[in-house]
């Protein structure tokens, strides 16, 4: 058996800690359960980060990441409607074929306002900077328009939510996105 170095089991951490976290969220999932998911013990998986905290925290920036490189991938080459059609196409693919993303992006927004509301505003300081690299990512693309850039992202916020109460493909709610943003088959929960 080949072993993993510890950048590599890292990557193992937080891909199991996107899939746990999404399901019962920060203060529902515990390390011992993403431990036992990778196949490490919770002393070593404290090796790898300094805490619960910390993995929760690699894992929302890691969903933002992933999302800022699938736009930014969808994108590329492309300016305007084109680059609006082709990052709300990809983004949708993203949420339909990786669930657990939009549902790690949901337990993010709702561990930020947890935090701050008890005054750690450090968790918040990071998830809002990489927010706004996403916003930067679809920004220059859609012709560096805040309006549009506005709309696009509230576009997403709306997916969002449609997605993660689990609306069917065919209901009435989808009906006013632009066809590149309908979600086409359902989601797992």
């Amino acid at each position: 058996m080949v072993r993993m170095s510890a950048e590599e089991r890292r990557e193992s951490v937080i891909r199991a800690a996107i899939a746990e976290f999404a399901r019962k969220g920060y203060y529902g999932t515990s390390t011992e359960v993403i431990a036992k998911r990778v196949g490490v013990s919770q002393p070593y998986l404290f090796r790898l980060f300094p805490g619960k905290k910390a993995i929760f925290a690699a894992a929302s920036l890691r969903c933002v990441e992933d999302t800022c490189r699938v736009f930014a991938e969808a994108a590329d080459g492309l300016h305007g409607e084109e680059a609006l059609h082709a990052m709300a196409n990809a983004y949708v693919r993203l949420i339909t074929e990786h669930p657990e993303k939009l549902q790690m992006q949901m337990q993010t927004y709702i561990t930020v306002a947890a935090a701050e509301a008890e005054g750690d505003h450090e968790f918040g300081t990071a998830v809002r900077a990489a927010w706004m690299r996403l916003w930067d990512t679809v920004h220059l693309p859609l012709g560096a328009d805040d309006n549009e850039t506005t709309t696009f992202l509230a576009y997403g916020m709306l997916i969002n939510t449609l997605a993660a109460m689990g609306f069917p493909p065919e209901h009435r709610v989808w009906q006013g996105m632009y066809p590149s943003a309908r979600i086409t088959g359902r989601l797992e929960k």
